[in-house]
């Protein structure tokens, strides 16, 4: 099996939906290089895609349309100004017109050319969606992509589910269970995040690791603080209130904010009661989860629909916890990093295969095993942290409301912190020889619950709190 690198689970994404809409972007970004590849887009007058099953059924409130026209047109969603997508869009619209690679020039008509198939799915995978390129002078070309989770995506001829941004290896210490984790471990004597530097390595230099993972750590403070700066209604239509920008104030009061390291020092210095910290883990959580649903620049991790969890966590221990510095948030982002590859190696960390517990309960997962690394828990604590957390998601519904990744998801990130913190304690404050289940028994039984859940309850709005009557204001 092929390894994972721990940047391939938590990374620079974009909102709403790394499935819904990270996935579609990149595929159809693969689809034009594909043309390109075979010498062909210079012939290519119009690309029609197909949605089918999840991505189709809730490919509006993700934005998959919006994902499909940027990737058409050659847009990089780790580079791209978010706050001029929408203008894009409309551009695109008015015109009938994409400039796709190399400003190539394609006929594109929104209403024609993305066809929403509800009732339709495709066999290998619910998030299917089929390019088809009408060409000048030769048969159309056409090709099936699958979106399978935290941004990776599959074509319909392809075995391996790894991003092109990172070549495909075997790293010398490969670890595909926590088991496996455990005897390299012990037989190097290192802790986890020292064997998973070693893995990384045979992507990037011991620096070059260091230096991404702070690059991540950037990211997710300028997200917070994006934010927490922001108010007024989430777009989309159901009228949810941004509450970040609400409660922060209510915390901090009316003081001025120069930057983000400013409103850090400044949450640092006031009050450490439970309520205040409890309250702090929630407003980092909301915060991204908010510019997620607004289509903003975020971190998936592992996915776009969780991807407030880890940042809250992280967030909370430099705030709230003594001598928690770059080394603790470097230990913390790859060990958590590589937790998550196990569950996509051995289970799922796609809502349209697992429901929520393949986010939330996954990324509530990896934050238990980073946290508990960055503070010197032992191996067995650290992946029993892990254990504990998801443990307390299984079975969890993916039930979005009007396809949107507003209710219930953005809650569930604040609860998937704070269960993540709680497992933290307990398997740092327990005696790990008494535990009864080990994390590879969790991913085994979560993999179980997910093949019987029933397929209503995967991420497709017809099943559970999807199927209560909110009002939408607009599409």
């Amino acid at each position: 099996m092929e390894s994972i690198s721990a940047f391939e689970i938590i990374k620079v994404g974009i909102g709403p939906s790394s499935s819904h809409t990270m996935g579609p972007w990149i595929a159809a970004k693969q689809f034009l290089e594909y043309l390109q590849a075979i010498d062909k887009l210079q012939n290519v007058t119009e690309i029609t895609t197909y949605l089918y099953g999840s991505l189709a059924k809730t490919g509006h409130g993700h934005g998959t349309d919006i994902a499909i026209m940027m990737g058409l047109s050659n847009e990089d969603y780790t580079t791209i100004d978010t706050d001029k997508i929408q203008e894009k869009v409309a551009l695109i619209k008015s015109w009938d017109t994409i400039y796709s690679l190399n400003q190539h020039k394609l006929h594109f008509n929104y209403e024609k050319n993305i066809i929403f198939e509800y009732q339709t799915s495709l066999e290998q995978h619910p998030n299917g969606m089929r390019f088809v390129a009408k060409l000048d002078g030769y048969p159309d070309i056409a090709k099936a992509y699958f979106s399978v989770g935290g941004g990776f995506v599959v074509g319909e001829d392809e075995n391996s589910q790894a991003q092109v941004h990172l070549k495909k290896i075997i790293t010398p210490y490969p670890c595909h269970s926590a088991q496996e984790i455990i005897n390299y471990c012990k037989q190097l004597d290192v802790s986890i995040s020292d064997l998973v530097f070693i893995n990384e390595s045979s992507w990037r230099s011991k620096e070059e690791i260091r230096n991404h993972a702070l690059y991540i750590w950037d990211e997710i403070k300028n997200c917070i603080f994006r934010g927490v700066n922001k108010s007024g209604t989430l777009p989309g239509g159901l009228n949810v209130k941004r509450r970040a920008n609400e409660i922060n104030n209510k915390i901090l009061g009316d003081m001025r904010l120069e930057d983000v390291d400013d409103w850090i020092l400044k949450i640092k210095s006031g009050p450490q009661d439970f309520v205040t910290v409890n309250n702090w883990v929630s407003v980092f959580a909301l915060a991204v989860n908010e510019e997620n649903a607004s289509f903003g620049r975020i971190i998936t991790a592992p996915t776009n629909g969780a991807s407030g969890v880890i940042p809250a966590v992280l967030m909370y221990a430099y705030c709230f916890l003594p001598n928690f510095n770059e080394d603790e948030i470097v230990r913390f982002i790859i060990t958590a990093g590589e937790i998550g590859t196990l569950y996509k190696k051995g289970a799922t960390i796609s809502a349209a295969m697992g429901g929520c517990q393949a986010e939330i309960g996954v990324s509530s997962s990896m934050a238990a095993g980073g946290l508990a690394e960055a503070l010197k828990g032992t191996i067995d604590q650290v992946l029993q942290a892990a254990e504990i957390a998801m443990e307390h998601h299984l079975g969890m519904t993916c039930d979005p409301i009007g396809g949107l990744v507003q209710i219930p998801c953005i809650e569930r990130n604040c609860m998937g912190a704070i269960k993540a913190i709680t497992a933290t304690n307990l398997a740092l404050g327990s005696d790990e020889s008494t535990a009864r289940i080990s994390l590879d028994d969790v991913i085994n039984s979560m993999l179980e619950t997910a093949k019987d859940m029933n397929h209503k309850y995967k991420e497709t709005s017809e099943g559970g709190l999807a199927n209560i009557s909110v009002g939408i204001a607009e599409c």
